[in-house]
């Protein structure tokens, strides 16, 4: 997609403004298929530097994650965010979600070629 869906940047700033992450959704971005719930980028951010903080090599890199980016455009309410944040996502490749436990995603709203409300689940039943 050349232009973000304008329904998905009106529901990534909800989730932005109302700092809230229980909006469930399902993307597809370049063919893959990605489920999870939304979070807001500073929320995302956050749970992205406590992990890296734990880890004895990766360490260094949290800081990244807890500076404030000053080209966050969730830094300003004006502008319309430039990506969707996922946390407890999964990638779906046939009847497994990679990984199992889900994981932190940032996706561009521009790469999203389709989407749908609600977090697909998977069973290998």
């Amino acid at each position: 997609m050349s232009k973000p869906d304008e329904l998905l940047v009106d529901i990534a700033t909800r989730v932005e403004s109302e700092q809230s992450n229980q909006m469930s959704l399902t993307v597809v971005v370049h063919g893959t298929v990605l489920t999870g719930r939304l979070a807001p980028e500073s929320v995302w951010r956050q749970r992205v530097a406590e992990v890296l903080k734990e880890s004895e090599r990766l360490g260094s890199f949290s800081a990244l994650f807890t500076s404030g980016s000053k080209d966050t455009p969730s830094a300003d309410p004006e502008t319309p965010p430039t990506h969707l944040h996922f946390h407890v996502a999964r990638i779906l490749q046939g009847a497994v979600g990679i990984p199992e436990t889900g994981g932190m995603y940032r996706v561009a709203l521009v790469d999203v070629s389709a989407w749908t409300v609600g977090d697909f689940s998977y069973s290998d039943r």
